[in-house]
């Protein structure tokens, strides 16, 4: 008894850890020690299982455990210590992919010890559809994010395929459950036609939903987990997914609202495909555009009072999230006040930017939400668009047309001057123009962000 005690007494902290270190995420500056506190929980929780089971375990289950904690352990150090910074979102995608999978096996492997016992076997069966779904939409989502994928596919008619596949696994399970089948083939062709449906899931939705995406899969990854945890009674395991679901799903909710979009219209809608949005409509902007110089952007912000950066993909492609750092201490240094405008589904994952800028010590109180910010941009002397995109474009307020029509935007037309980095004029992920590029205000400094910002900063050392 013991020992039943004493794991339950390290799964009770374990699962305090998990709140705390979930409640620490909420501020950058504790972020990473709450991410350390939830680890060490985690870390906690493995390794009373391991020492304080009470059953007879053979040996070599135990070598096998070991043998796996040391190669995950080793695998995921060396991603995660060398994953590039515009890689991260697909890093994330792959690692909740691998939670979902690993909800899916616990249900294949219990399947056969739960016969007779329908509400365990609802559990499990519910386990292997939401894991085998998280799993195989998560690696679409990856192979989207790193360009295996890069354009969404449609199938005719793949809302209804979709509903009736949903459906279908439902009244299947369903059937497992109440005629309590003890038929492995069932059970595989639940778990295939999850994961069939996981990948008809993603498959047509566009790369401009991918923060969205990721945020659903993630809860998705949770709830699997959580079931889990309600099957064998484990405490820790039922605490950590409701908090992973519940937070995934507050978050998915959070994305769709900034984009003012609803969750429907996300998972049918495929917005980012560039051949749908064509035909939907979305007017062709025409107009004249202004290039400026290194030195013409370099004058005017020398000569600013306030500059407002806002970041974007493009910054992360570049990998200049330590120039951008390098600019704002040179203008401060000037009397420049500056600050960066965060939108919510900026980058490919939510807080993408803050993280990125969060990798160059940016301070943290410079780096402004989208609803505090926007009020400024009318009293800010330079804005300065670092790939960035639809997050700033106006048809979001002036165009019914627009695919984005209706999604808060950046104002940053607002501002009196208006500077664009970008490699060429290509649209978005939303595949239209951006009516920002052709502002009067706005100036095209075109180049690679690295580069051009390297250029601004040596020119500023000079003035």
């Amino acid at each position: 008894m013991e020992y039943i005690f004493g794991l339950e007494f390290i799964y009770l902290v374990a699962s305090v850890t998990y709140i705390i270190g979930l409640k620490m995420l909420g501020h950058p500056e504790t972020a990473r020690r709450g991410n350390l506190i939830a680890a060490a929980g985690m870390t906690l929780a493995i390794l009373g299982t391991i020492f304080l089971y009470q059953g007879e375990v053979p040996t070599f289950i135990y070598i096998l455990i070991g043998v796996a904690i040391v190669i995950g352990t080793i695998i995921g150090w060396l991603k995660a210590k060398r994953v590039q910074m515009t890689a991260m979102p697909e890093l994330v995608s792959l690692f909740n992919g691998m939670g979902g999978a690993s909800a899916a096996l616990i249900g294949l492997i219990e399947f056969e010890h739960y016969h007779g016992q329908t509400l365990s076997i609802v559990t499990i069966l519910g386990g292997i559809i939401i894991g085998s779904i998280s799993f195989s939409g998560s690696m679409i989502a990856y192979g989207k994010l790193n360009g295996t994928f890069n354009k969404p596919i449609r199938l005719p008619k793949y809302n209804l395929i979709n509903n009736v596949l949903l459906l279908g696994l439902f009244v299947f399970a369903g059937y497992i459950a109440w005629t309590h089948s003890e038929s492995q083939l069932f059970l595989y062709l639940i778990f295939f036609a999850a994961l069939a449906y996981g990948i008809l899931f993603v498959v047509p939705i566009g790369g401009a939903d991918m923060p969205v995406v990721i945020s659903l899969l993630n809860s998705f990854t949770g709830l699997a987990a959580a079931l889990g945890g309600f099957l064998y009674g484990n405490m820790v395991m039922l605490t950590g997914g409701i908090l992973v679901g519940s937070a995934g799903t507050i978050l998915t909710f959070a994305m769709c609202k900034a984009m003012n979009r609803p969750l429907s219209n996300v998972i049918f809608g495929g917005f980012g495909d560039k051949d749908t949005t064509a035909a939907e409509g979305g007017s062709k902007v025409t107009g004249s555009i202004k290039k400026a110089t290194v030195s013409d952007v370099a004058i005017l912000m020398n000569y600013s009072q306030k500059v407002i950066i806002v970041p974007g993909y493009g910054l992360a492609v570049a990998q200049a999230q330590h120039a951008i750092h390098e600019l704002e201490q040179i203008l401060e240094s000037k009397g420049v006040q500056v600050k960066y405008a965060i939108h919510p589904v900026a980058g490919r994952m939510p807080g993408h930017m803050n993280v990125l800028l969060a990798e160059t010590n940016v301070e943290y109180d410079k780096l402004a939400e989208m609803e505090d910010v926007n009020p400024e941009f009318n009293s800010t002397d330079v804005v300065f668009v670092v790939g960035a995109n639809d997050v700033v474009n106006p048809a979001a307020h002036n165009d019914p047309s627009s695919p984005i029509y209706g999604m808060p935007i950046l104002d940053a037309e607002n501002a009196k001057q208006i500077i664009v980095n970008k490699r060429t004029m290509k649209p978005g992920y939303a595949g239209i123009d951006n009516e920002l590029f052709y502002n009067q205000k706005t100036s095209m400094l075109f180049g690679d962000a690295k580069g051009v910002i390297q250029e601004l900063i040596n020119e500023l050392k000079g003035m």
